[in-house]
């Protein structure tokens, strides 16, 4: 336990850095109805499931082009 008590300023930004994209993720895929494949619940689920690497798989494989 001491050694995560250690390591929390390290994971700090991180986990920070994660929620921040995770929050963009949800909020864009909220406001926009266009994806490469899938859907508005199949992102959703994926983005808020697998919280470290979801977003950043919806923004590389899912997001839409913008019209």
């Amino acid at each position: 336990m001491d050694t995560l008590f250690q390591m929390l300023p390290l994971l700090t930004p991180i986990l920070l850095l994660d929620l921040a994209l995770a929050v963009a993720a949800v909020v864009h895929i909220i406001r926009h109805p266009h994806y490469r494949f899938g859907n508005k619940m199949m992102w959703l689920v994926i983005s808020i499931i697998l919280l470290l690497f979801g977003p950043v798989i919806y923004f590389v494989f899912g997001k839409g082009q913008e019209e």
